[in-house]
């Protein structure tokens, strides 16, 4: 499985995990990896691992976002687009061998495939803050 696809099996766990508490989503996690069969063993470890290092650093990834979004907290933006900018942040801050370049253009495809009609420039200017910041 590629790069690409397995970033978007973890936008979606991500995604249902605003949903459900994180009790269920062990639960949630499992039967959404059982349904992606055929999938390896080191494809379903790399998604899992990488969810939970997210969930792990949400307050902090929510700090940054709400940082540097004017008018537009964490709060009041569409789930679709928070779960985008979760994980994208996430890879621009803790994984280096991803170039800014790359997260951010997936991300912009992702909300360009889930999101809004305005989602990826949205998605687009708050990850071009954030990638300035970084720097």
């Amino acid at each position: 499985m590629g790069r690409r696809e397995l970033r978007e099996h973890i936008f979606k766990l991500l995604f249902m995990s605003q949903f459900n508490s994180t009790e269920e989503m062990e639960g949630q996690t499992g039967l959404y990896l059982e349904n992606l069969q055929p999938l390896d063993e080191q494809d379903q470890t790399y998604i899992q691992e990488k969810y939970q290092k997210i969930t792990e650093k949400l307050p902090e990834i929510d700090e940054l976002i709400n940082s540097v979004s004017k008018g537009w907290k964490t709060r009041r933006m569409s789930r679709v687009d928070l779960t985008i900018l979760r994980l994208a942040v996430y890879e621009l801050r803790q994984e280096e061998s991803i170039p800014v370049s790359v997260s951010i253009n997936e991300a912009v495809e992702l909300g360009k495939r889930f999101g809004g009609e305005t989602s990826s420039s949205f998605i687009n200017g708050i990850l071009g803050q954030i990638a300035k910041m970084e720097r």
